[in-house]
């Protein structure tokens, strides 16, 4: 079967995205950041100019955290945190909630350590991800925020995937159609 494509632009750089199977009936757009600095850089610029007031930054294990990190940099190298996928000999008082995501196929855990619950308590916390789809992901950070005693101040991401455009609390830069299993648009 030949691979299809789906054309847009994202924050002025214009990229295909390979249409991917994620069962019978429906393909989701694959928007992978990893690799591709002159995207990551003009998503981060976006996102920044639209950013509520914030003291830190949040976001999940693996694909966020180019996009968190060029925000950071360009917000003068402001301190940013991770939820983990697996927990790091390092960490201690680990804090852990787990979130089903729309793009793994399996149930996973997101870890906190509590050198960084310590400084998110009291501090207002900007959620930052890629994709949203369902939304799960957000999610679970958001938990993670509430049981550090931090405050969610704004959840922020490139791509808001099928309904999750209809959100209103989501700050976005592109909405992201779903697919039928012939590739057109739904």
């Amino acid at each position: 079967m030949e691979q299809k494509y789906y054309r847009m632009n994202i924050a002025g750089c214009e990229r295909q995205l390979p249409l991917c199977k994620l069962n019978e009936e429906l393909q989701i757009a694959g928007f992978v950041m990893f690799g591709d600095p002159e995207l990551t850089t003009a998503c981060a610029e976006e996102l920044l100019k639209k950013a509520p007031p914030y003291d830190y930054m949040l976001t999940a294990e693996a694909k966020g955290i180019p996009l968190v990190h060029e925000m950071a940099r360009l917000a003068d190298n402001q301190r940013y945190f991770v939820a983990r996928k697996y927990p790091k000999l390092y960490m201690t008082g680990i804090m852990e909630v787990t979130v089903h995501s729309i793009t793994t196929d399996k149930e996973q855990t997101l870890y906190l350590d509590a050198a960084d619950a310590e400084l998110i308590r009291g501090k207002r916390i900007l959620l930052v991800d890629d994709v949203v789809s369902l939304g799960e992901s957000m999610h679970a950070l958001e938990q993670l925020v509430n049981a550090a005693g931090g405050t969610v101040c704004g959840r922020m991401t490139v791509l808001a995937e099928g309904n999750a455009a209809n959100r209103n609390d989501l700050i976005y830069l592109e909405k992201l159609p779903l697919f039928d299993k012939e590739g057109k648009e739904l």
